[in-house]
């Protein structure tokens, strides 16, 4: 299990894991050999709803920085996922056929959507938030939301 950031707003607890980098829309890209694993922090998950369905694009897929990678349907909404790197999308999670509600239980470990093989990692890593930086537009975030 990596490392957790984690704050407490209203009544719900939040981690950000600190082993990967993330949009400020809260997709997290992890480098691993030489590809990227893609999924949703907890903060994204928890504020959308459980899961029921999780549609992304066909492996081989080349997707362009903020093209669409998967779609998540919850109880509350369609979520479009923008993909956090430039590439070729190489594999899915199989969970996400068979248990996408696996995002909600474990966002950080076997909740990851897919495997992206990246056309210039360190170009994108420039572009993404570290994991303090997404911690501190995270909790932003929240505390705006709970004082609705």
């Amino acid at each position: 299990m990596p490392e957790m950031l984690e704050t407490t707003v209203d009544k719900f607890t939040f981690q950000v894991a600190a082993d990967r980098f993330y949009t400020e829309q809260g997709v997290w890209a992890k480098p691993e050999g030489g590809r990227v694993r893609v999924g949703v922090s907890d903060f994204l998950q928890q504020s959308n709803g459980d899961v029921a369905f999780a549609e992304v694009q066909p492996e081989g897929t080349r997707l362009a920085r903020g093209d669409e990678i998967a779609v998540l349907e919850t109880i509350k909404v369609d979520l479009e996922l923008a993909s956090p790197v430039e590439g070729v999308l190489a594999e899915i999670n199989p969970q996400m056929d068979d248990a996408p509600e696996t995002i909600n239980s474990d966002p950080y470990g076997e909740g990851w959507i897919a495997l992206v093989e990246p056309d210039d990692w360190e170009a994108d890593r420039a572009l993404l938030l570290d994991p303090q930086a997404y911690f501190t537009h995270m909790k932003q975030q929240a505390e705006e939301e709970a004082g609705k």
